[in-house]
């Protein structure tokens, strides 16, 4: 059982904006990305949710009773559903036959349809996969990416394999917002 990355996201913010935030010159830009790269997934680790648009796969050894906890939040879209069944053949569940719970974007959910269950996979590692679609930029998350890269820039002479833990509070505090909150 796990989550894969199928699409990454792609930035979150373009390298301009960067530049013009961090005050910075167009030869730093190949740094600024870098920085985006690893503040994006700093905010992705700490926060559990995904930061940006990507599509993303879970995959699970059967189906559970009821609805399919999507993780990483903020889904916008199943791609699709597909099992292994017991003879060994890949299945695809039809659209019809399941729906997207996403009223709370912390926790998304695949959901059978009314009146239908799960269909019987056969018994093998990761016999389920839904790929769907999660991630979004909020002015919470942006704002954080942007104070983390800003922070790197400001500090990267001095830079130590802590700097990401050494980030200015507020910081850390919008992330503990998006993280609780979902924004």
């Amino acid at each position: 059982m796990g989550v894969k990355v199928i699409t990454p996201a792609a930035a979150a913010i373009p390298t301009a904006e960067l530049r013009a935030h961090c005050y910075a010159l167009a030869a730093d830009d190949a740094q600024l990305e870098g920085f985006l790269a690893a503040a994006q997934a700093y905010a992705e680790h700490y926060t559990g949710r995904a930061i940006g648009t990507q599509t993303l796969e879970l995959a699970l050894d059967s189906f559970p009773d009821g609805a399919i906890e999507l993780p990483r939040g903020s889904v916008t879209g199943i791609t699709s559903i597909t099992y292994v069944d017991e003879a060994g053949v890949t299945q695809t569940i039809s659209s019809t036959l399941y729906a997207l719970d996403n009223y709370d974007a912390l926790q998304c959910w695949a959901v059978p349809a009314v009146d239908t269950s799960w269909p019987t996979p056969g018994a093998v590692a990761n016999a389920v996969k839904v790929r769907y679609v999660a991630g979004d930029v909020t002015p919470a998350v942006r704002a954080a990416l942007l104070l983390t890269v800003g922070h790197l820039h400001a500090n990267r002479e001095a830079s130590t394999p802590t700097a990401m833990q050494e980030l200015p509070m507020g910081v850390k505090a919008l992330l503990d917002t998006i993280k609780v909150w979902g924004m």
